[in-house]
């Protein structure tokens, strides 16, 4: 099945399900949500405010999330991983719960961000997880803190490449366009059309980015929306993407990821991880997320959490 198919496939359904409700959405500051057996902590670092959230025992593992969702994505798998890891979700510079400063969003500095945290909290390596922009930061980290890398693994995205530069404003007809990837890159205007409106933002990706779109709950869909949408977050977070050249420049002083690495794809990026993972990792595994779009953790929770689990213990 290609890209296309897949995002495709339950559109209609998500529109159905998610829209309509953006309109009733405002600008105000998200109150977090709670997820029973985890608490929520704040720790200055590196300059910035960073909110994480923390529950059970074992080796540490941080989650890092992506682009436009908060550590929430995680939040059908913590609990299963709380059994055998030290879990650590983080929010990251510009997202959620965490500071929005002006700059600071190229990934080596947010890895950064990441490696004091790591440090703040006693521990000398720790494994961790990436999703999206968060994988991207987790590749970050594994380049420039080898030591305190144990395991890595990245999900549906890899760290950024020249490639990027071959995104196509106007694809063929059939292709798929990444259109936010330019969109983002716009100084001021999307914070002027998306602040109290970022639903429709929402609801859009994931009816053209999942497989099964009505995994992503209502709650969840608020919980981002809410997170988004005022200004100040949609300036931080089109940070992430307008710093892609730097972190383009920096890919390219990077040696081969030494640390094991696992590559958990879905269906339209397993072909990519398995051409690119060889140039990047010296040990690396692929796995392959079947009946899943974009949002693995939240499309397949169970498999995800499985693969995780076996990977790190």
């Amino acid at each position: 099945m290609n890209r296309r198919r897949v995002f495709a496939l339950g559109a209609g359904a998500a529109l159905a399900a998610g829209t309509g409700a953006a309109a009733a959405d405002t600008g105000r500051t998200a109150p977090e949500p709670n997820l029973p057996g985890f608490k929520h902590n704040y720790a200055e670092v590196n300059g910035v405010r960073l909110h994480y959230v923390t529950g059970g025992r074992g080796e540490p593992l941080l989650l890092l999330p992506g682009w436009p969702q908060t550590w929430w994505l995680y939040n059908k798998i913590m609990p299963a991983l709380a059994t055998k890891f030290r879990v650590i979700a983080v929010d990251m510079r510009g997202q959620g719960g965490s500071e929005k400063p002006q700059g600071g969003f190229d990934k080596k500095t947010m890895a950064t961000d990441i490696h004091e945290l790591v440090k703040k909290l006693g521990y000398d390596q720790v494994n961790i997880v990436g999703h999206d922009l968060g994988s991207m930061v987790a590749f970050s980290f594994a380049a420039n803190f080898p030591a305190a890398t144990k395991k890595v693994a990245f999900m549906d995205v890899l760290h950024p490449d020249e490639s990027f530069y071959q995104v196509p404003l106007l694809p063929p007809p059939g292709g798929f366009s990444l259109w936010w990837f330019g969109f983002n890159q716009v100084m001021g205007l999307p914070e002027q059309l998306l602040a109290g409106r970022f639903r429709y933002l929402i609801d859009w990706l994931f009816a053209n980015t999942a497989f099964t779109p009505s995994a992503i709950d209502e709650r969840s869909r608020r919980i981002y929306a809410q997170n988004y949408n005022s200004p100040d977050a949609i300036r931080a977070s089109n940070g992430w993407y307008q710093a892609f050249h730097q972190d383009i420049a920096d890919g390219k002083t990077y040696a081969k990821l030494t640390p094991p690495v696992l590559g958990l794809a879905s269906i339209s990026s397993y072909d990519q991880f398995l051409g690119a993972l060889p140039n990047v990792a010296n040990q690396f595994e692929v796995v392959r997320v079947d009946g899943s779009g974009h949002w693995l953790a939240e499309e397949q929770p169970d498999f995800v959490a499985r693969e995780i689990t076996r990977f790190f213990s």
